[in-house]
């Protein structure tokens, strides 16, 4: 039998209360504080989407919030013209940066980037698709290794994209938002490129399908 999809405020408000109380067993949660939110780490849920309640980030590396290391970059040396505007994603300082078709708007946003680099990918992709209110289902190979995770997510505060996303063309790869800020600029994806709600709606009003985007 099938088990429904869990709903995301009364699992973290029973989690919260079970844990509370001693009972989950010891591996459901993982130990430590995260440092930035001083709420506790937690690992993957049983039934639960990317985003749900489970913050992952590579204790290896320096985690800290990376927006004081941005600097303004130049298009030249990433792309050989504007056409239907730029997006270079840099996944070492972990941000986004786009250039309109005109050269006159330019914006940089901290993103989340993938947990492993089995699960990064670089190169040159486009935008091939723009959606708001997008759906959510895991790959193949996510089902694989999270057989627990629903088969389907819909719109809404349950969603691991946010509230708007944009399809690359390479499959199954996408710059999207989330409900977790905690995500935001550290290793905390499937593969996929994470914004803040506010930055990806930008991008979204102001990209086009065939918005050329480069990640290195």
């Amino acid at each position: 039998m099938k088990t429904p999809a869990l709903n995301r405020r009364a699992f973290l408000t029973s989690a919260a209360a079970v844990g509370a109380a001693g009972l989950l067993a010891p591996q459901a949660f993982a130990q430590g504080i995260d440092p930035y939110t001083g709420q506790p780490i937690t690992g993957a849920t049983p039934g639960a989407t990317p985003d749900f309640g489970a913050v992952q980030y590579d204790a290896a590396q320096d985690n800290r919030r990376n927006t004081s290391s941005f600097r303004v970059l130049d298009w030249r040396p990433y792309f050989t013209d504007l056409t239907n505007g730029a997006v270079l994603v840099d996944l070492t300082s972990r941000a986004l940066s786009y250039w309109s078709e005109d050269g006159q708007t330019y914006r940089m946003y901290p993103t989340s980037i993938p947990v492993s680099e089995d699960l990064t990918r670089r190169g040159r992709t486009e935008i091939i698709r723009k959606v708001e209110g997008p759906s959510w289902a895991p790959t193949p190979e996510m089902k694989k290794r999270n057989p627990e995770w629903p088969d389907f997510v819909g719109p809404g505060p349950d969603n691991p994209l946010g509230t708007h996303a944009l399809w690359l063309s390479w499959q199954y790869y996408r710059i999207h938002g989330t409900h977790d800020t905690r995500k935001i600029g550290r290793k905390s994806s499937n593969g996929c490129v994470g914004l803040y709600n506010e930055h990806i709606k930008w991008l979204y009003d102001n990209t086009k399908v065939g918005t050329q985007v480069l990640l290195i």
